[in-house]
């Protein structure tokens, strides 16, 4: 099987406009949280969000290009332009041909499904922009990096909830390690923060209304973001033949289903997946130095992560570092998993592990080094990222240090 190198990274989300601007934000612990400015948000009991500020789509698209793409494909194609630049890859010929898109999204177009059924409910009108249905399917990002960059290979979309992303990557990852495709471009996009999307989560009672405190015992919900995250996953010998800096290793990668509640999650599943993340990357738990968690700062998820990452690391556990960067950009749903795999490059590569912010009150149920508040220098050689999603679905990649 082939080895697979991380040779491109980009983003666009609450911390930053950037791989530099987000990792910055990262280790300085600042928070991306705040009222969020969307239409009709008086009308929301939840009025804050990892909301991408300063965003201006005129400035990086064309009139032709807005009316084609939503908010979420915008995203991912920013995301995909910083990623291949830094990789320094062009498409033609056979690359062309075998290289592809892998990409996770919960929603997809949702800000066009929000604007359209105004249209049609609000307004009454009969009618609907003929490009309504190309811009909100959820395959809509995948294609269009795709068409971008000439990539003709296998080109799809993932959409797991909480955990597309992982699972977008996952996919990428043994489509580079079986040899099937030389490159792929894989992460995740997310732009749901609209009336509509914060309004259906309001329904499920999992939000906090004013900050997201994972592993807190004070903590009270969740924070959604928005936002993407994109990587190049490369062939490790294509990649050192032709120069390119290797930002990281994926090694391994595993998804389980609980198969039990379509809401509540499982510790044994979530346990099944880091287990069969690390033998997978056939690798002993105890060289693992940062998991990067789910950590959506609701009781249910906190604890059954903790319960789960103690079972499978035994007293190594209390050895890890785990930190939930949501904490700082809140929850990308779909998106959340790409964006948090730049917190274990981060700790792998430059040897600082992101903190989990909001942290004010032990847990004996979450009794980890949880890196509270403020980052930390730590030599890190191998990192999990977990994804853990309602419908009992759970991905786990495994990444080592690039030599």
């Amino acid at each position: 099987m082939k080895r697979v190198a991380i040779t491109g990274a980009g983003t666009i989300n609450a911390l930053g406009h950037s791989v530099p601007e987000t990792l910055e934000a990262m280790r300085e612990g600042r928070c991306g949280i705040g009222p969020i400015d969307i239409r009709d948000v008086e009308r929301l009991s939840v009025q804050i969000g990892g909301q991408v500020r300063g965003y201006d789509q005129e400035s990086a698209f064309n009139r032709q290009q807005i009316a084609l793409y939503d908010k979420f494909t915008q995203f991912a194609l920013l995301a995909a332009r910083e990623a291949i630049g830094q990789a320094g890859l062009d498409f033609t010929g056979d690359l062309a041909n075998r290289s592809g898109v892998v990409l996770g999204t919960a929603a997809g177009g949702m800000n066009t499904w929000d604007d359209n059924y105004r249209v049609v409910y609000e307004e009454g009108k009969n009618r609907v922009h003929p490009f309504v249905v190309p811009k909100l399917m959820n395959n809509a990002a995948a294609s269009h990096i795709s068409m971008e960059f000439n990539l003709k290979g296998p080109s799809f979309s993932v959409s797991t909830a909480c955990a597309s992303s992982n699972h977008a990557m996952g996919q990428a990852f043994q489509l580079v390690r079986s040899g099937a495709s030389p490159v792929m471009i894989t992460g995740g996009s997310e732009a749901m923060l609209t009336f509509g999307g914060v309004k259906a989560w309001e329904g499920l009672r999992v939000m906090s209304k004013d900050a997201c405190r994972p592993f807190s015992a004070n903590r009270n919900g969740m924070v959604q973001g928005e936002g993407a995250a994109v990587f190049v996953f490369e062939d490790y010998e294509h990649a050192k033949a032709r120069g390119a800096t290797i930002l990281a290793e994926v090694i391994g990668f595993a998804m389980t289903s609980d198969a039990s509640d379509i809401v509540m999650p499982s510790a044994k599943g979530a346990a099944r997946a880091m287990s069969g993340a690390l033998q997978d990357a056939q690798i002993d738990g105890s060289e693992v130095g940062y998991i990067n968690a789910h950590g959506t700062g609701t009781a249910a998820n906190d604890k059954t992560e903790c319960a789960a990452v103690a079972d499978v690391f035994q007293a190594h556990a209390d050895r890890l570092m785990i930190s939930s960067t949501k904490s700082m950009h809140g929850h990308l749903i779909g998106g959340t998993g790409a964006v948090e795999l730049l917190a274990c490059i981060m700790a792998l590569r430059d040897g600082i592990i992101a903190p989990t912010i909001g942290y004010e009150e032990p847990d004996p149920e979450c009794a980890l080094d949880v890196v509270p508040n403020e980052a930390r220098e730590a030599r890190v050689d191998v990192a999990l990222s977990n994804a853990f999603a309602f419908g009992g679905l759970n991905a786990v990649l495994a990444l080592r240090r690039a030599p």
